[in-house]
């Protein structure tokens, strides 16, 4: 069941990636997706919480400490992303590597470090493919991870350029798993009716 707190965490944090999660038909794959996208809010919002960039780096590492409870099922007790992330880790079989390289990224970006595509987009894309039942292929979402993050990141050239490659390899993706990567190509500066309609345009072509 979907945590409503959770949701609406996610709604205001991440629009485009709460829209696309709109088109997961079950209910518990929906609410997994949520999870993981709450815990990637929870890290964006670090560094406008904090001024000083050893504040964030704590932040940063606390969360990674966090990560050996929740992947040894025992998360802090009363954290309902831990809680939460604990059982999707669990339920899906998920492993450690992205959600490190995740954090580690962030604390890079601390130090003005650029931006890392893969671990920022390109992992967690491929997570969100696999809680979806991409199974074998969930790596076919990661060049429209990239894309993703290029949308996000103001290099929308670059974007358009890595777009037939990424939609020639979510060829291979199952259309349940889509959601995952439908927001791929929208961009900040749409609305969200346009960018409902997109949506809907790419989830019925499979494109992004």
């Amino acid at each position: 069941m979907i945590s409503v707190d959770l949701d609406a965490q996610v709604r205001a944090a991440d629009l485009d990636r709460w829209l696309s999660s709109r088109f997961v038909d079950d209910v518990q794959a929906r609410a997994d997706l949520i999870t993981l996208y709450a815990f990637e809010a929870e890290l964006v919002a670090i560094p406008t919480r904090v001024t000083q960039p050893l504040l964030a780096e704590m932040r940063f590492t606390w969360w990674a400490e966090q990560m050996g409870g929740v992947f040894a099922n025992t998360p802090r007790v009363g954290h309902p992303v831990l809680e939460g992330l604990t059982e999707l880790v669990n339920r899906r079989g998920l492993d450690r590597a992205p959600f490190d390289a995740l954090i580690e990224a962030h604390i890079g970006r601390v130090h003005k470090a650029p931006h890392d595509l893969d671990a920022f987009f390109a992992g967690p894309m491929v997570l969100a493919a696999r809680i979806l039942g991409a199974g074998d292929h969930a790596s076919s979402a990661r060049d429209a991870g990239r894309v993703f993050g290029m949308m996000q990141t103001g290099r929308e050239a670059e974007a358009k350029a890595l777009k037939p490659a990424a939609n020639a390899a979510l060829k291979s993706l199952p259309a349940k798993a889509f959601p995952a990567v439908a927001h791929a190509s929208l961009s900040r500066q749409q609305a969200e009716p346009i960018k409902r309609l997109q949506l809907f345009w790419n989830t019925v072509r499979g494109r992004i």
